[in-house]
């Protein structure tokens, strides 16, 4: 949908009075469904509502939006970067009409038509390792190379790397769906990553401008991550992951679901392991989601670039005695057979070069 203008200012309007009532979304949709539009909706004597559709409603309908909240609204959609969707939009995303409450809003900024595009959602822990963070930006990179768009949420950990990611390929497009209105960035921190998505494709909220980041609108958010998107990659995730929520969701709604495994010993690595026992896919390069999708081969292409391996470790005998794992200081000191003064001497070149990370608990783990 174009920036608001005048002939289509009164629409937006309705949708923006309609959606800012306290009302569920299952309500507003039988609303429009018997009145046909916002404008038919708010125009019918509460008299009428009450009887169809009880008190609550019709005293939902008569309470008054918060006051400027509608011409704040209307002035952020001045922007043309600054979209909102409806469900009356050609281009508002048919992928989320597999929800039974897709939102009859949708704030965006940025490209509308992105969320339009073939796209594959890439989630996980926002504590990731480093190898975590690597693979999910080296898969989103992949995948957008290859024209898909990455869906992901704009938080700390897997998320960030995958918007990372899809934004190094030449032309990657990715979109972030967030839990707070469409005039935030949560987190703060994100705040110029958000900035490049945005013009590389698009920020989506079905919140209110102005609306604050709280607990229960994650798992609202993460139900249109996995609608938007053909198939879910959960790269790393602890068995209460947030990211499991999404992969759930996401084969309710028939789409694939794919994991990538990980060390026994790594927490991060259980969410994975149990999405692959309960049947996800198990990934350890691209072509292994492809070859569920062969549409979107291009034709002609035969081979996928995969993440580049950890280095090779016979170089270096610390680096061998680390392993893939994250591992402890004294276990670190049995393996190698040296004294704390010596090991913490070699760690440390290695940590300056960037081949090994500190994580919390005082352990160490090589990266990519």
């Amino acid at each position: 949908m174009p920036p608001v203008r005048p002939d289509n200012r009164e629409e937006a309007r309705s949708w923006l009075d309609f959606t800012s009532r306290r009302l569920s979304p299952s309500v507003q949709r039988k609303l429009l469904a018997r009145f046909g539009s916002p404008e038919a909706v708010l125009a019918q004597p509460l008299s009428t509502v009450r009887a169809e559709f009880g008190a609550e409603v019709a005293q939902a309908l008569a309470t008054a939006p918060p006051s400027g909240a509608i011409e704040t609204a209307l002035a952020w959609l001045d922007d043309p970067r600054h979209h909102l969707l409806t469900l009356a939009d050609a281009v508002y995303p048919q992928n989320l009409l597999a929800l039974a409450d897709a939102p009859l809003v949708l704030y965006v900024v940025g490209d509308p038509e992105t969320l339009t595009l073939p796209a594959v959602a890439i989630v996980g822990a926002r504590h990731a390792t480093p190898g975590g963070l690597e693979n999910a930006r080296a898969f989103a990179r992949t995948l957008a190379e290859l024209g898909l768009v990455v869906v992901s949420g704009l938080a700390l950990g897997v998320d960030a790397a995958a918007h990372e990611g899809a934004l190094e390929a030449e032309d990657g497009r990715t979109v972030a769906v967030i839990g707070t209105g469409a005039d935030r960035v949560y987190p703060a921190k994100h705040r110029a990553l958000a900035h490049r998505i945005a013009g590389r494709g698009a920020i989506v909220s079905e919140f209110p401008l102005g609306t604050a980041a709280q607990p229960y609108h994650f798992p609202r958010r993460n139900r249109l991550i996995a609608a938007l998107a053909r198939g879910t990659l959960v790269v790393e995730a602890a068995p209460d992951s947030g990211s499991l929520i999404t992969a759930r969701l996401a084969a309710e709604l028939g789409r694939d679901v794919f994991a990538i495994p990980g060390s026994i010993h790594n927490p991060l690595a259980r969410g994975c392991h149990r999405l692959i026992r309960e049947g996800a896919k198990l990934v350890e390069r691209v072509d292994d989601l492809l070859e569920e999708w062969p549409d979107l081969v291009p034709s002609g292409t035969t081979t996928r670039p995969s993440p580049t391996p950890l280095p090779a470790a016979a170089d270096d005998p610390l680096l061998a005695a680390l392993g893939h794992d994250p591992v402890d200081f004294d276990t670190l000191m049995q393996r190698t057979g040296l004294t704390s003064e010596a090991l913490s001497a070699m760690l440390l070149p290695l940590e300056l070069d960037g081949a090994v990370v500190r994580l919390p608990g005082g352990r160490y783990q090589r990266t990519r």
